[in-house]
């Protein structure tokens, strides 16, 4: 399970530490994608594949389904870390979540998403001033 906010900066080459506590639950090679709210999405391989047998039951006919899969599978990229722990954000994913240079890498149970640290402050604080609401929404599904 992923957990924890962590603050890394990107260099110059689009690479960006992965904290050490998410590296071995994500093996030695995942997915890294869009995500909601213009942050990335990294996905362990196996949580990929069982993502990927679910959206392929979705009705293609459908225009949103087309929308979507189109959308999250064309920017999808294998990754791998290197030596030192970092992977290559590629540069339309950058473009994508505005990373620039300070990033927040967030576990989120079964996957880890890559903010802009600007964009995760923003969406942080909103999220918090909600969190009472939505928690009692949330009592509906439970």
């Amino acid at each position: 399970m992923f957990l924890g906010e962590y603050k890394h900066t990107l260099d110059k080459k689009g690479r960006v530490i992965i904290p050490s506590r998410f590296r071995q639950e994500l093996g030695d090679t995942f997915i890294i994608t869009c995500g909601f709210e213009k942050c990335l999405t990294i996905y362990p391989m196996d949580k990929w594949e069982e993502i990927s047998d679910k959206i392929s039951n979705l009705p293609f006919v459908d225009r949103n389904v087309r929308s979507f899969i189109r959308l999250i599978y064309s920017k999808a990229v294998e990754v791998s870390l290197d030596k030192l722990g970092r992977i290559v954000v590629p540069q339309n994913l950058r473009e994508y979540a505005s990373l620039d240079k300070d990033a927040v890498i967030n576990g989120i149970l079964d996957n880890i998403e890559v903010w802009d640290k600007q964009t995760w402050e923003e969406y942080s604080n909103k999220a918090s001033d909600d969190f009472e609401d939505q928690a009692q929404k949330l009592t509906d599904i439970f």
